[in-house]
């Protein structure tokens, strides 16, 4: 229970740190003030429509199972993470001064002027990911959940992982501070 200090602080405060309950990210969970682990897994994207009818019902039955499944509260979270495709802008570089076919040339020169075409202003360069989130009070329960989850999505051909703590941070970063990256922890002066 926040005392009226604490409160006062909080309402004062002009970090989201401060007035957020999160007392630890590690192990990929958020330990809150108040006892509970926040965690869950990352779901591998899988387009569907790309297979036949047949697997495509197969994947959508063994889906329902699964959340059909989950008997306790969770959250389903789509969060874009920045890319920096300055790596990838780099390698093709080198792969347009390396090749001597003309056409080849072309046809990379054409990828290069799209990916500074997507680096321009009016382009953010995202990787949207896909999560499963819930929260937990006990750390037995917590890896029993996470197996289950990673379980049920094997049965529907859907690749899944643990949270990480990197994962976790831009979770938050995402809904707390509209995408910015925040250092937490930091000593902030005004």
């Amino acid at each position: 229970m926040a005392t009226n200090s604490t409160v006062s602080a909080q309402q004062q405060s002009k970090y989201t740190e401060d007035w957020v309950p999160v007392k630890n990210i590690m192990n990929g969970m958020i330990q809150l003030d108040n006892g509970y682990y926040v965690t869950g897994i990352k779901v591998a994207p899988k387009n569907i429509f790309i297979l036949d009818n047949g697997s495509r019902d197969n994947v959508l039955m063994n889906l329902q199972n699964f959340y059909n499944m989950i008997d306790y509260e969770f959250w389903l979270v789509v969060a874009d993470r920045p890319v920096d495709i300055n790596l990838y802008l780099s390698q093709l570089q080198l792969l347009y001064q390396k090749c001597t076919d003309g056409a080849i040339r072309k046809l990379i020169i054409q990828d290069i002027d799209k990916a500074n075409a997507f680096m321009g202003a009016e382009y953010n360069v995202v990787d949207t990911e896909y999560f499963i989130i819930f929260k937990e009070k006990r750390l037995e329960v917590v890896q029993k959940k996470i197996h289950n989850l990673i379980a049920g999505l094997a049965n529907a051909s859907i690749n899944s992982t643990q949270v990480s703590n990197n994962d976790l941070r831009m979770i938050l970063d995402n809904f707390l501070n509209g995408g910015m990256t925040t250092t937490f922890g930091t000593v902030m002066t005004s």
